[in-house]
């Protein structure tokens, strides 16, 4: 069971705890008073995740202020907030994004040396902490001024990367905390992890807290997993663990990039911060001493601070000042130009990206590279970003970002015909179904954007007028022959997609099902991932000049709206008068519809 919890302004207001210490001070004998006191406790946690780089209020792959959230901010509201009996802690997810990969190896990387101004308490590693390897990762480590926790990553030879747990003492309240990263990472980086084995966080918390429950007062989770399980894998999720472990009163969730100010489960309270150093989350245990001296939480509330709202901390912004500015001369560097229009067309719907819905110069491009650089007969990518888009004129090492937002490297695979449509298939359940009425494209609310792919080296329809799983029409090769389930091909996708989903069993393929195989790994490793390869491309392949180019190769059909009244509801749409709500998780789509009652 979930629920949502009060703020603690309101907590305060109602809970009497001033009534309650009393009631407790006057029941203590007297002899003992001197010893128990103090007889209350407020412990204040201050926690946030998924910051990705965003070390100052500024977006380096679009070139631009962005104050809806950063390091810099959160600074700020941790000074404000911040008393003798506080803790800061952060859930990982810190140096990759916003072009941080820059600073990796200096000697201390921007993100540590803003948490270690601050003066986090606790952190933990996030999937994203693996993208470059374990060296490069035990380097960050060593960086922090705060514990390090990551209790279900063993090296080769055994020995833990990083404690599971940590006991720290504010007077004498003894406050527990253990951290633990998504198992799933093995998954998203196979080669960086070779020879560690990862184990499930579920049974690594059961053992610390069997082991500890006796010695500390409070006991806080800090996981690098959100509220639900991915791929079906028990324990990646924190609904597992709060249900495997209701001993702990905090659970800290990080991974979805979701706003939970506060949610129950179990009987744990959970929370979760939106990405990019958005929000905050302000946690409060109230405690009262026992008897026999020990601690009780005797409530809790939680709530989310909203990061815009705060200034940037100048004294950080100054120690910052000069990542700041290798970061920005860094996202202006020219890379080639663009002519003859932008790679994508202006949103006929502001939160629909119109890649998502049309073939694009985008899109294509990429597949393109991917070809290229592969010789494979198809190819598939997915947008990485919602605003990605490349406009006329010259092209900056920021607008590769901006359309390639991800470290992914370049794989190159074995298929056939009839793994190709089960992975097209897939791919099309992005979609909700077209029902008659309907005058817009709904998604599904639990596919992210990035697990949409476009495919090139193929003709094909997407009738969203079906059901999930049989979406896909007309699947021919180029010279127009029926794609058959026999045919034998090489594919080009991304190291992501090559080991989530098409080279184990996972959403796609059944465990014992016939998979695709792997032909090569980071395909030109050498000159980099597919963002360098998009640069490389422009420069030595096309002389540093591209035109955008579209094959049609792909279209939506099955959306059988009227035009006229479509389009009527487009201008509502963007003159404000109808809405399409968002979604909690900032990476999906629109889920609901305009439908022709919503005319009016």
């Amino acid at each position: 069971m979930k629920e949502r919890m009060i703020s603690r302004r309101t907590f305060m207001r109602a809970a009497g705890v001033a009534a309650a210490a009393t009631a407790v001070v006057g029941a203590a004998p007297a002899a003992s008073a001197a010893s128990f006191w103090p007889f209350t406790m407020d412990l204040q946690i201050l926690a946030t995740s998924d910051t990705h780089g965003k070390f100052d209020p500024w977006d380096y792959a679009a070139n631009k202020a962005d104050a809806s959230g950063s390091v810099a901010q959160q600074a700020t509201a941790i000074k404000q907030l911040r008393t003798a009996d506080t803790l800061v802690i952060d859930a990982g997810d810190t140096i990759q994004g916003n072009s941080s990969q820059l600073f990796l190896e200096d000697d201390v990387h921007p993100m540590v040396a803003a948490m270690n101004a601050i003066g986090y308490d606790v952190w933990v590693t996030g999937n994203h902490e693996y993208n470059y390897g374990m060296d490069t990762l035990q380097k960050i480590m060593a960086e922090q001024n705060a514990k390090v926790l990551t209790g279900n990553v063993y090296a080769p030879d055994g020995t833990p990367l990083a404690d599971g747990y940590t006991i720290v003492r504010k007077k004498d309240l003894k406050i527990g905390l253990i951290g633990m990263v998504t198992p799933n990472i093995t998954r998203w980086d196979a080669v960086n992890l070779t020879g560690w084995t990862v184990t499930n966080p579920v049974d690594e918390c059961r053992k610390i807290i069997d082991q500890i429950k006796d010695q500390v007062d409070v006991l806080i989770g800090v996981m690098h997993m959100d509220t639900e399980n991915e791929y079906g894998v028990y324990g990646s999720g924190v609904t597992d663990l709060a249900n495997a472990c209701p001993e702990f009163d905090v659970i800290i969730a990080a991974h979805g990039h979701k706003e939970i100010p506060g949610e129950e489960i179990n009987g744990v309270l959970v929370i979760e911060n939106k990405n990019a150093g958005a929000t905050m989350s302000e946690i409060h245990l109230q405690l009262q001493r026992q008897w026999n001296g020990r601690w009780k939480v005797v409530g809790r509330s939680s709530e989310s601070l909203q990061i815009a709202e705060y200034e940037a901390d100048p004294e950080l912004v100054a120690l910052l000042a000069p990542y700041d500015e290798r970061a920005k001369a860094d996202a202006v560097i020219p890379i080639g130009e663009l002519r003859g229009g932008n790679m994508a067309p202006d949103n006929e719907v502001e939160n629909i990206p119109s890649p998502m819905v049309q073939d694009t110069a985008l899109l294509d491009f990429i597949n393109e590279v991917q070809l290229y650089y592969t010789g494979a007969q198809v190819s598939a990518t997915a947008m990485t970003s919602m605003t990605g888009q490349m406009r006329e004129g010259t092209i900056r090492k920021c607008d590769l970002t901006s359309i390639y937002t991800y470290e992914n490297t370049l794989y190159k695979l074995q298929m056939n015909g009839a793994q190709l449509r089960d992975y097209m298939e897939w791919s099309a359940a992005f979609y909700k179904t077209w029902q008659p009425g309907d005058l817009t494209i709904a998604f599904d609310p639990d596919t992210r954007y990035y697990l949409y792919d476009a495919f090139a080296g193929v003709n094909y329809e997407i009738d969203i007028s079906q059901e999930p799983g049989n979406r896909i029409r007309n699947l021919t090769w180029p010279d127009g022959t029926p794609v058959a389930d026999t045919d034998s091909f090489a594919i080009a996708v991304n190291n992501y997609r090559a080991t989530t989903q098409l080279l184990i069993a996972a959403d796609i393929f059944a465990p014992g099902e016939a998979m695709p195989q792997l032909l090569e790994m980071d395909v030109r490793g050498d000159l980099g991932g597919i963002r360098e390869l998009l640069g490389e491309y422009i420069q030595t392949v096309k002389g540093g000049v591209i035109q955008p180019h579209v094959d049609n190769n792909w279209k939506l059909v099955g959306n059988n709206w009227d035009p006229a009244k479509h389009q009527q509801a487009v201008e509502m749409l963007r003159a404000g008068t109808l809405t399409l709500p968002g979604n909690e998780d900032a990476r999906t789509l629109p889920s609901t519809v305009i439908t022709e009652a919503s005319l009016g």
